[in-house]
């Protein structure tokens, strides 16, 4: 094929089209209208051969040959954009960026207070935009839609940079007046309190609970499970800051 008679646009309509997953969406991308990326997917098609896109229960799918393009054409579309931008340093005190992090209200509310301080002397323009775990899943940081994430992760795929921020061990959070204190603090006392779970672990968990699922409720399970023995949980929540003021409770 004579590369000089292909629109090379056609890359970019595919890039979107793959991404999203949705003529429509793809076009607001892109800013033009429904029938030009229409238009634009029906000459993909004829480019490659292939539907790339098919329409199922669950939407538009990739095709085989779309799924084996996806990176390819990611990855040109990368190296000529590097190409044309010019090479500048990325200036804090002017940037107006919106820089979009994943995180736990408990990752958050420990680190935002710092950040932001820092922020509006260095870079007093820049927004922060913070999502929870459920919101994203790792296929945004790969395409680009999320900048960073925050978060204890039991696998992280082996292309992402990742940097241990801190390291905290585990502790009981419970009422002063609570029972169990007014004897001795043991294994059996602790199994036979009733317990609040909190976990924003991973990415895209919006999904409901399975007490009897132990490897998913995490390592505290876990371990009790190898022991073969098992706490009682009241409560199944994602929010850290409602687990806390659950606790205050006296039981």
């Amino acid at each position: 094929m004579d590369i000089s008679r292909v629109d090379l646009n056609l890359l970019v309509y595919l890039d979107v089209l793959l991404r999203e997953r949705n003529v429509t969406k793809a076009a607001n991308h892109l800013g033009i209208t429904q029938p030009a990326m229409s238009n634009g997917l029906r000459r993909l098609r004829d480019l490659f051969g292939d539907p790339l896109l098919v329409r199922t229960s669950e939407g538009m799918t990739a095709t085989e040959r779309a799924t084996e393009l996806q990176p390819l054409v990611r990855s040109i579309l990368s190296d000529i954009e590097q190409a044309v931008h010019e090479k500048t340093a990325f200036a804090a005190m002017e940037s107006q960026r919106v820089f979009r992090i994943m995180a736990s209200d408990y990752a958050e509310s420990c680190l935002m207070p710092r950040v932001l301080r820092r922020i509006r002397q260095e870079a007093p323009h820049v927004t922060l935009d913070v999502l929870t775990p459920s919101d994203v899943s790792f296929l945004d940081v790969e395409q680009g839609r999320l900048d960073m994430a925050i978060n204890r992760f039991d696998k992280i795929p082996q292309s992402f940079h990742q940097k241990t921020l801190w390291t905290e061990y585990f502790a009981c959070l419970m009422n002063a007046r609570n029972p169990i204190l007014k004897e001795p603090f043991t294994l059996d006392t602790y199994l036979d309190a009733s317990h609040i779970w909190v976990s924003k672990t991973g990415f895209g968990v919006g999904v409901g609970v399975n007490p009897k699922d132990v490897q998913r409720l995490g390592w505290v399970d876990e371990a009790l499970s190898l022991m073969g023995r098992k706490r009682q949980i009241s409560v199944f929540t994602r929010h850290y800051q409602v687990a806390m003021l659950l606790a205050e409770q006296h039981d």
